[in-house]
């Protein structure tokens, strides 16, 4: 196959030959500002993975991210005072890889579904982009509070790379890539499987394999043809979220569970194709489109006899999606008012049709129906964005126009009658300004204004229909930052309106709406070079309020920590040694808006990393995940339930718990370098 690729795409290329411009730089290391982090590759080659949702551990960017099954199902994520769920509500956090959006919209278990991301495999990435809000006209839906864009690497140095690792809980992992050399043709095809029992009572049987593949053709002329392929499969058990009064009493284990049916099982594939033209003046074209097919069961019970004392609350929740997309971008320098300016131009096309169901079960095994639906979702936009370099580059302006639209049809296959279809359009304005005054003075004024959007789960037109069908964030932001040698400081203050919060309803596959709310805070972020092999860096994020607005008395947005920081100490390639120690922290966080004594525990965890070279094809690695063996809950929420048949129903906090100390050991071999 590799062969038969590397055939198309060695056609013959012009004779002539002109000198390449490139407008893309793959960043090492960056200042520090308020709007933008940035994470290089050697972030994650330094990193021993036992668990997928430990790439979200690196970006760090004051992201908090916890698993709600123990490694199988998406993670949760929680930023700036709001909990996203996973990835898609409350302004959302939009996720790409190599342009391909990952949240998943009217997705079987909640809206803006990040599953996807567990075909991506670690050792491919390049470099990882974390923009802090909805300020760049490129990004639409799910931006509201921010977009992680990962850029997968080309090639490798090796024609051969191959790692394999093993650690606690039955972990087994193994990675494996072929990149040949091939005259101007970037190349890979590489493997990816691995296997963990985790640290439950009900082993997790967490079983993934990952197919990726890249072929890039560089032509004269400045002119790339690229196509990209992944494919991925999962299947897991999962011992769910737990009450925790049941821990504390003793009649659960930590680690126990309740219903032996829970877990899921998933496969993806998708195809994408990339174009750019770089042009003498300096300009470029843009050009990509994917398309993609998934098949996705998940087994979840989250109040297991509460409404149904007979059978339970088990519920199997399926989605079975085809989706295509493409972008178009252009992008021109130029010479205006005596500095320099760039326009972005382009546009994007995203459309899903999504096989959408909610079954009961008893075991792995359907009962009936809850419901059943074929959803068709189409989301088109154009935005335009111009930035300005004046006064010497002292003077930085940048604004920009951003118009979405969206196309909603559900066909109800329970209900024929109750299907529908609406539409919904919404513009977006980005504004910023960077005012360094003085080049001899390490300082620089920043002052970001974007809106992002966050559509709704498509089956809420049936139970809502003269609901609001996109929710807006309006994300102010006011910072500096300062440069001195080897220390670089940022700061900045936030204040984020959110015209409509939605939570997710999992037991019936809707969203319900809380009304508007506001957040404001603080951030810090810093990176110290303390020699040049030894790097400290930091961040945190404060948030001093969220709320809902209109509320008397008032209405606290809950389910999301007010404190997210981390830190880490990264040794790079000492006589042979790299690695870092890292740290994560949050803050105990309030599980109900009107009562502020029901609250989830903080946590701060400490993670440590090495990597031996033993030569120059061989290197060692060892990491020791939670070190401290701190016993913690990755995700809580307060909850109604019934665990026992016959039991009584109460009301407390349902927990999955971290994992304890885990050990991982490995080791890289590479053969035959380019």
């Amino acid at each position: 196959m590799l062969r038969f690729l590397a055939f198309l795409l060695l056609a013959p290329a012009p004779a002539q030959e002109l000198p390449k411009i490139h407008t893309t730089v793959v960043i090492t290391a960056s200042t520090i500002e308020p709007s933008v982090d940035r994470r290089n590759s050697e972030v994650f080659q330094q990193t021993l993975f036992s668990r997928d949702d430990q790439v979200f551990h690196q970006l760090n960017a004051g992201i908090n991210a916890g698993q709600h099954e123990g490694g199988g199902k998406s993670i949760e994520v929680r930023r700036f005072g709001f909990n996203l769920d996973h990835g898609g509500v409350s302004g959302g956090l939009k996720v790409l890889v190599d342009n391909i959006q990952q949240n998943q919209s009217t997705q079987g278990h909640g809206q803006g579904y990040l599953g996807s991301l567990k075909s991506l495999s670690p050792e491919l990435i390049q470099e990882a982009q974390i923009i802090n809000g909805p300020f760049s006209a490129e990004y639409g839906d799910f931006s509201g509070l921010g977009v992680v864009h990962i850029r997968l690497r080309e090639s490798f140095p090796d024609e051969f790379t191959a790692k394999v690792q093993g650690g606690s809980f039955g972990t087994k992992r193994g990675f494996l890539s072929y990149s040949p050399t091939l005259r101007d043709l970037d190349s890979f095809l590489s493997y990816e499987g691995s296997y963990t029992d985790g640290p439950f009572l009900k082993p997790l049987e967490y079983r993934r394999d990952n197919l990726t593949g890249n072929f890039t053709r560089h032509l004269e002329h400045g002119r790339t043809y690229s196509i990209k392929l992944n494919g991925g499969r999962n299947h897991y058990n999962s011992s769910g979220q737990i009450p925790l009064s049941l821990i504390n009493s003793g009649q659960l284990d930590r680690f126990g569970y309740l219903d032996p049916g829970e877990g899921g099982r998933i496969r993806s594939g998708t195809i994408a194709g990339y174009f750019s033209q770089q042009n003498s003046d300096g300009s470029v074209w843009k050009l990509d489109g994917f398309l993609g097919r998934s098949l996705f069961d998940l087994y979840s019970n989250f109040t297991y006899f509460l409404n149904d004392p007979e059978n339970g609350d088990a519920i199997q929740q399926h989605d079975s999606r085809l989706q295509q997309g493409a972008n178009a971008q252009y992008l021109k320098p130029a010479h205006a008012f005596g500095g320099m300016s760039l326009l972005t131009a382009g546009g994007n096309f995203h459309d899903s049709q999504i096989n959408v169901g909610l079954y009961p079960r008893i075991g792995r095994t359907p009962i009936g129906v809850t419901t059943k639906a074929n959803a068709h979702v189409t989301n088109g936009a154009g935005y335009l964005q111009e930035s300005l370099n004046l006064l010497g580059n002292k003077l930085q302006l940048t604004g920009g126009l951003r118009y979405d639209v969206f196309r909603f049809a559900v066909e109800d296959r329970v209900d024929p009658l109750a299907g529908d279809t609406q539409t919904s359009t919404q513009f977006q304005p980005k504004a910023a300004l960077a005012f360094t005054p003085s080049a001899r003075v390490p300082f620089t004024l920043h002052a970001n204004y974007g809106r992002g959007i966050s559509s709704i789960d498509a089956r809420s037109i049936l139970t809502n229909r003269d609901g609001k069908r996109i929710a807006t964030t309006d994300f102010y932001e006011v910072g500096t930052s300062h440069h001195w040698n080897r220390l670089g400081l940022a700061l900045d203050a936030f204040w984020i309106d959110r015209s409509n919060e939605l939570v997710y309803i999992a037991d019936d596959g809707s969203l319900e709406f809380l009304g508007p709310s506001r957040a404001y805070g603080y951030e810090a972020k810093t990176s110290v070079e303390l020699t040049k092999k030894l790097t400290l860096s930091a961040g945190l994020t404060k948030v001093t309020n969220a709320f809902y607005r209109g509320t008397d008395p008032r209405v606290y947005v809950d389910r999301a920590p007010h404190f997210v920081a981390n830190t880490g100490l990264t040794l790079s390639n000492w006589k042979g040694w790299s690695g870092s120690i890292r740290m994560r922290s949050i803050n105990s966080y309030r599980l109900d808006g009107e009562d502020a004594s029901i609250r989830a525990a903080g946590h701060t965890v400490f993670d440590l990393s090495l990597v031996k070279r033993l030569r120059r094809n061989l290197d060692a690695s060892f990491a020791i995940d939670n070190f401290t063996d701190r016993s913690y809950y990755e995700t809580q929420n307060n909850v109604e339930s019934r665990p026992y048949m016959g039991g009584l129903a109460s009301t407390g906090i349902h927990a999955t718990p971290g994992y304890p100390l885990t050990v991982t050991v490995g080791l890289t071999f590479r053969f035959r370098g380019k």
